[in-house]
């Protein structure tokens, strides 16, 4: 079987509506040397219907000797049952042999010059592993400026990832040994599995930043996890008290890690708080006082 350069994983799950847009935009890039693998995690909407389609007319041979856009591209369209965001990216690494991975929401897309630019800059510093770019938000037909501390972070970045997801997996490229040293995503996280592999990622690789705006995020939906998990802190925190009792983390990643963690925590009992949720705040306040105690 041909090894490509890039693996370009789009999860779905009911996303019918969204998913041709995504499709289309990374079967029109410039660059031809990648497969695109869609994994269909339970939809039952008629997303599998969609994909079929648009997989049959990538498939049909071009007419009267043309040559089509889609032609070469390996397509693969994976169905499994519901497994959440995490079990789909899952299985797409799992089915991926490109040399890089590509994530991109099915909500999202690229420009069409995405795999051309990153190749171009994978080739000049071959030294890095994980590359990111530049995104667009859109929302409701507008595009949305981006506050100061969503700027994109290169280098050695744990610093970064540890106050948010600073790296957005539709505009990443990742070498697929990275997987294998740190680990695929957690599929106890329904919710910033991103976030999770992040902590993990970045204090063992340097990333590289792209500065061009090559992949369109699409926001502000009913359908996405950010509104169907408000409190997003929880699995933050979470993510971050299992990096420390991981022991990986050199003296000072952990104690950056520590900072973040007992104040996110303080937020999160804040909210709780108002909300009359007295069990949790009763439960964080103790995660504190064992993690001051056993960590300080």
């Amino acid at each position: 079987m041909k090894k490509h350069i890039f693996s370009v994983i789009i999860p779905a799950y009911n996303r019918k509506d969204f998913l041709k847009i995504a499709m289309d935009s990374v079967l029109s890039q410039t660059f031809r040397d990648y497969e695109l693998i869609i994994i269909d995690d339970g939809s039952d909407d008629g997303t599998g219907k969609t994909i079929d389609e648009r997989v049959r007319s990538a498939a049909e041979p071009p007419r009267r000797g043309r040559r089509t856009k889609d032609e070469g591209v390996n397509i693969k369209y994976i169905y499994q049952t519901h497994q959440g965001v995490s079990g789909a990216r899952n299985t797409g690494v799992d089915a991926a042999n490109g040399e890089f991975i590509c994530f991109l929401d099915s909500d999202d897309r690229f420009r069409q010059n995405k795999l051309e630019i990153t190749h171009q800059y994978i080739k000049k510093y071959p030294e890095y592993r994980i590359f990111h770019t530049e995104e667009i938000w859109y929302r409701s037909g507008e595009y949305l400026p981006q506050k100061g501390h969503h700027k994109k972070p290169a280098g050695w970045v744990f610093e970064n990832a540890v106050k948010l997801c600073s790296i957005g997996l539709s505009t990443a490229a990742i070498h697929r040994t990275i997987f294998q040293e740190v680990g695929l995503f957690d599929k106890d996280f329904p919710a910033c599995e991103d976030y999770d592999f992040w902590l993990r990622a970045t204090p063992k690789f340097p990333v590289y930043l792209i500065p061009e705006y090559l992949t369109i995020k699409e926001g502000g939906r009913s359908d996405q996890l950010s509104r169907k998990y408000p409190a997003m802190d929880i699995f933050r925190i979470h993510a971050l008290k299992k990096i420390i009792e991981g022991g990986t983390l050199s003296k000072e990643e952990h104690s950056i890690a520590l900072i973040e963690l007992i104040k996110k925590s303080e937020i999160y009992i804040k909210g709780a708080q108002k909300r009359s949720k007295f069990e949790e705040v009763k439960l964080y306040r103790k995660l504190i006082q064992e993690l001051k105690k056993n960590h300080v």
